[in-house]
């Protein structure tokens, strides 16, 4: 059986022919190109090389594939390896994950489009996320993220024009008594007032020049570091 690749998404199709359209993206049957099977490793080779993410990360893939009996079942692991380096989920790192655990491209892609923690864009070199759950929302979180647009001049869903803050609402950060509640990357904010979204934009803006920014661990005491 011949293995044929839609030269636009990555699509593979088994059969003695190539199929009519790809059924990812719709392009025509001259688009597919026939996969040598002594070419599998140079095409895996060139998929890695196009996901951009540093070579150590693609030898932790392996190591985490080689946890799981079905390799399929390391998706979501590769997944959340790749949006750590890159902040997002590329086209590239998709037809990558699949080619390592021989699915399908559209199998990945399934995958990043149902878990809403997964990113198709790049964000800004800040992500702040407004809890927009009944709790929040009852304490105030609309106001608050009014005061995040006002304050970075872009709005929800947008990324500022300097590309350093990406708002976003989100569900449940579960920390329903003490909304509206702020999470920018891994730190969490508690009772995010309009009237406190001055100083803790005042913090992102210095965390832009920080050096360690993101590199010290959390303390979970009675002066949390986490809660902001």
């Amino acid at each position: 059986m011949k293995t044929y690749v839609c030269s636009v998404c990555g699509y593979q199709h088994h059969g003695e022919n190539p199929p009519p359209e790809c059924p990812v993206c719709r392009v025509p049957a001259e688009k597919f190109r026939l996969l040598e099977e002594s070419s599998s490793a140079d095409e895996s080779a060139r998929l890695a090389e196009a996901t951009g993410l540093k070579p150590e990360t693609i030898a932790a893939a392996e190591k985490i594939i080689a946890k799981y009996p079905q390799k399929r079942s390391a998706t979501l692991p590769l997944l959340h390896l790749a949006q750590e380096e890159l902040g997002y989920i590329s086209d590239a790192a998709m037809k990558w994950i699949a080619a390592k655990l021989g699915v399908e491209p559209i199998n990945v892609y399934e995958v990043v489009t149902f878990y809403p923690m997964f990113r198709r864009h790049p964000v800004g070199r800040r992500h702040v996320k407004v809890c927009r759950t009944l709790s929040c929302a009852l304490r105030g979180s609309y106001k608050t993220m009014e005061a995040l647009e006002k304050e970075f001049g872009c709005r929800r869903g947008e990324t500022s024009a300097d590309g350093n803050v990406t708002l976003e609402f989100v569900e449940c950060l579960a920390c329903c008594g003490t909304g509206p509640v702020v999470q920018v990357d891994h730190l969490l904010y508690e009772k995010v007032t309009p009237e406190s979204v001055p100083a803790l934009a005042e913090k992102i803006r210095a965390s832009l020049n920080d050096p360690d920014y993101g590199k010290r661990e959390p303390r979970f005491d009675d002066d949390a570091e986490w809660l902001g």
